[in-house]
């Protein structure tokens, strides 16, 4: 299959953490071609979806991920699959580019489906269910934030479309830093803040559980570092062998029918302790930790849903 990555600067990426540069791999291992560019490249051209970008080898080479061809301009519906792959933030950039490749339905498979990324942002997908997910409230007006403080004491502010673990404040019963931090957020940023209550459990780490086509394929535990509240591995989480719990497969079971159904093949969720926290659609990671720990090639799973549902 000719195979196109929609994703940020190639040369960037570890080669032994990045999620985009596995995928790459295990699909040039399967034969298929691969061809690179990045968001900024991506057109509407008088009707066709176009791209800007490179034919691409990828080598398990620290610092030399990627052998490049010349630059090309390519039209997208040539492609078999599309893959969503540049990070977050999730802003109007982002969401213009998922407005473009949703004009290549029927004609290329794009992985995420961009018209459910675009419409199940991370953060706003667990809102479809509440019972599984700790108290939330997404605001932008201090009151009703200040509010959601008063009764629950302890917790977690962040931004809205943020990711990496950026941005992310504990504020516990005793903090006085509320008003500071609403005036620094909202001073730069139009977007509303969304706060949960905190969870303890986080100490033990936070869950990321892989979902492939809606079904789970295992997890990895990230454990804050000394003196940290967030345990992502972009500021210094440690990833850890962990298994799925029982509560772990119910919380699958009750979200993987609908992330099949719309199209989101390759999704990273995020549990702490008994509460779903975060469903990860736009960009998700942890491929790679997860083949170490349980010595299974969970790309190799994913491009087998993929080959399916082209063959389909």
């Amino acid at each position: 299959m000719k195979i196109a990555f929609q994703m940020d600067p190639i040369g960037n990426v570890d080669i032994n953490a990045d999620s985009s540069f596995r995928l790459a791999e295990e699909a040039q291992a399967r034969g298929h071609e691969l061809f690179y560019y990045s968001p900024d490249h991506l057109a509407y051209q008088e009707g066709r979806i176009t791209a800007r970008g490179y034919d691409m080898t990828v080598q398990r080479v620290a610092g030399d991920p990627a052998v490049l061809g010349e630059m090309r301009e390519v039209d997208l519906a040539d492609f078999d699959v599309v893959w969503l792959r540049q990070d977050p933030p999730f802003d109007m950039h982002y969401i213009t580019s998922t407005h473009l490749l949703d004009r290549l339905k029927g004609q290329a498979l794009v992985v995420n489906d961009p018209f459910w990324v675009r419409n199940y942002p991370e953060k706003l997908l667990v809102l479809d269910f509440p019972d599984l997910t700790p108290p939330t409230t997404i605001a932008r007006d201090l009151d009703t934030i200040k509010a959601f403080k008063a009764k629950h004491g302890d917790i977690i502010l962040k931004p809205l479309y943020g990711n990496g673990g950026a941005g992310v404040f504990r504020l516990d019963a005793n903090d006085r830093n509320l008003s500071s931090l609403h005036e620094l957020f909202t001073g730069f940023s139009r977007e509303p803040l969304i706060v949960q209550k905190f969870l303890p459990d986080v100490s033990n780490g936070d869950k990321r559980v892989i979902l492939v086509d809606g079904e789970p394929v295992g997890a990895i535990n990230r454990v804050p570092a000394a003196g940290e509240t967030r345990s992502n591995m972009h500021v210094g989480g440690r990833p850890e062998k962990i298994g799925l719990t029982d509560r772990d497969l119910e919380i699958c079971a009750a979200i993987g029918p609908l992330l099949r159904k719309k199209g989101q093949i390759f999704v990273g969720i995020d549990v702490i302790g008994d509460y779903l926290t975060e469903i990860n659609v736009t960009s998700p990671t942890g491929i790679q930790e997860l083949e170490r720990f349980d010595g299974v090639n969970i790309a190799e799973k994913i491009w087998q849903a993929i080959e399916a549902k082209v063959q389909a």
